[in-house]
């Protein structure tokens, strides 16, 4: 199949990568070309414009940060207009819902399909092939796009256009919301004179056993920040999640909370740490290191 990748940043550049070892004819684009150039070694070919790569694609995956910067890629630099009618645009960055709607539409007036797929697993997902995937859009135009999502991992198709990115902002507020519960958890245990680590043990197994208590925890107990997922896009989700709360009506208390949280990190000149990083402001906050 022939496909196109748009934005081979920290997971772009592994997907793309997949998608030349499954045997896809496979061109790619990035703003800062040096960043997709190694992807020549596996076969890709590397473009000079977004709307060259995607010229002959039966479909295009887009790994782009942010909706303006889909909006600039599709519209402003004419991708959207060079898409073959009737191809199929995979949008898998984490955009608004109604970004994600406005898109489709724009894109359906020339002809071209659209899903929105936004993804949860990091840069060892996007290595590994073992992504989860969040699809709205038609059911055919999923069907059309699962040899595609295979590649990447698991996908699941949860409803209309609007709707991956909804249930992105989902993900995005269980996970943010829960590195919150356990940095304040282990830091007030070892406020009260716990050894963090073997807390951290004890819990492990139990009912409030998670994903995050074991990767996020075993990170708050060696300080390790370093960026896996950065505390910025952690505070741009919540941020999406409360308006698009505010959009339909829903009123989130606990988000809201954990967004000023997040917020009051990056102005702390966290921005940089991984969103596990919260840690250090709850901490600072108790004259904890």
């Amino acid at each position: 199949m022939k496909i196109a990748l748009l934005g081979t940043g920290r997971m772009g550049l592994p997907m793309a990568r997949r998608l030349c070892e499954a045997g896809h004819t496979v061109s790619v684009w990035n703003r800062t070309r040096e960043k997709a150039q190694p992807l020549a070694a596996s076969g890709a070919t590397v473009c000079d414009t977004p709307a060259q790569a995607v010229a002959d694609a039966e479909i295009t995956v887009g790994m782009l940060e942010s909706g303006p910067i889909v909006q600039d890629v599709l519209f402003a630099q004419d991708a959207a207009r060079a898409m073959r009618r009737g191809s199929l645009f995979i949008d898998m960055a984490s955009i608004q819902p109604r970004e994600a709607r406005d898109h489709a539409a724009r894109l359906g007036e020339l002809g071209v399909d659209c899903l929105d797929a936004p993804v949860s697993g990091g840069t060892v997902g996007a290595e590994n092939g073992t992504l989860v995937i969040m699809v709205g859009g038609k059911a055919p135009d999923f069907e059309r796009a699962v040899p595609v999502f295979q590649v990447f991992g698991r996908a699941t198709h949860v409803g209309p256009h609007g709707t991956g990115q909804l249930t992105k902002l989902a993900n995005q507020m269980i996970v943010g919301i829960t590195i919150g519960a356990v940095a304040e958890s282990l830091l007030l245990c070892a406020k009260g004179g716990a050894d963090m680590a073997k807390v951290r043990e004890a819990i492990t197994g139990g009912f409030a056993d998670s994903r995050i208590l074991q990767l996020h925890g075993q990170r708050m107990v060696e300080r390790d920040f370093a960026p896996r997922a950065r505390m910025s896009v952690q505070a741009k989700d919540m941020r999406n999640a409360l308006a698009t709360a505010e959009e339909i009506g829903f009123d989130a208390p606990i988000t809201r909370l954990f967004e000023q949280l997040y917020a009051a990190g990056l102005e702390h000149g966290l921005t940089d740490l991984d969103h596990s990083g919260l840690f250090v402001e709850l901490a600072s906050r108790n004259g904890m290191r």
